[in-house]
C-alpha cells in the first residue's frame, strides 16, 4: 500500500493481544515509568470469531510488521487519542519492533495526566493488556479450510499488514466484542458456511434417498 494513501475507514481492524504490559523503572529512577508489551503475538490462533458449529480462528505470521514498524505510530490509551496519547514514533517517544514473539512496543509514560494515570492504573493491575489497530496489505492474509475433531475450521493468516495505527493499553480486551473484521474476511465466513450447509443438506438427501431405496427392496 502507497504510504501517501489514506486507508478506507472500513479496512481499519482492531486485534488485543493476550500477552501483559509490563512496568519498569529506569536504572537512575526509583519509580517505574516505562511501558513494556507485546501488541501482538505471532503464531497464537485467537479467540474464535466464529460459532461452535463453524469455528473461524486469525493467525499472525512473523514478519507480518516488518513493512510498518516506521509507520508514524501513536500508544494511546483505549484507542481514544488526543490528550489520551502516549507516546509516538514519529516523535521517536514510542519504540516499536519485532521479534520472536511478536510486535514489541516501549516508551516512556509522559508527565501528562493521562501518562501518570496509566503508571498508577499499570501498578495496581487495572489494566494489563494491550490493543493494535491496523489494516492489510493487499494479498497479506490467506485462507485456510480444514477439518479438525469432526468440524470444520476456518483459519485466517496475517502475513503482511498494511498499515498500523496505534498500540493501546485497553481496559476491556474482550478479543470477539472489539474486533472488527475487514469485508474479505467476513465474506470468506460466509462463503465456508454456506458450503458447509449445501454439504449437509446433500448428505441428508442422499441418506433418505438409500433409506427409499432400501425400503422399495
Amino acid at each position: 500500500m502507497n504510504k501517501n494513501q489514506t486507508p478506507k475507514q472500513d479496512s481499519r481492524e482492531t486485534r488485543f493481544s493476550l500477552s501483559n504490559i509490563e512496568l519498569r523503572a529506569d536504572d537512575d529512577k526509583e519509580k517505574p515509568s516505562k511501558v513494556v508489551g507485546y501488541a501482538a503475538m505471532f503464531n497464537k490462533r485467537s479467540e474464535n470469531f466464529g460459532s461452535d458449529d463453524y469455528p473461524f480462528f486469525e493467525v499472525i505470521a512473523p514478519g507480518a510488521f516488518a513493512d510498518v514498524l516506521n509507520d508514524d505510530v501513536r500508544a494511546v490509551i483505549d484507542h481514544s487519542g488526543g490528550l489520551q496519547t502516549l507516546a509516538r514514533t514519529k516523535s521517536g517517544t514510542l519504540q516499536l519492533s519485532e521479534d520472536t514473539l511478536g510486535l514489541r512496543f516501549e516508551f516512556e509514560a509522559p508527565d501528562t495526566t493521562a501518562g501518570r494515570d496509566i503508571v498508577t492504573i499499570l501498578q495496581r493491575g487495572d489494566i494489563d493488556q494491550a490493543s493494535f489497530s491496523f489494516n492489510i496489505a493487499k494479498g497479506g492474509d490467506s485462507y485456510e479450510n480444514k477439518e479438525e475433531n469432526g468440524k470444520q475450521v476456518a483459519i485466517r493468516t496475517i502475513t503482511q499488514v498494511g498499515r498500523l495505527y496505534d498500540v493501546s493499553p485497553v481496559t476491556y480486551p474482550a478479543y470477539p466484542d472489539t474486533i472488527v473484521q475487514s469485508r474479505s474476511a467476513e465474506n470468506f465466513l460466509n462463503e465456508q458456511k454456506e458450503k458447509v450447509r449445501i454439504r449437509n443438506h446433500n448428505k441428508r438427501a442422499r441418506t433418505i434417498r438409500l433409506h427409499e431405496l432400501e425400503t422399495n427392496l
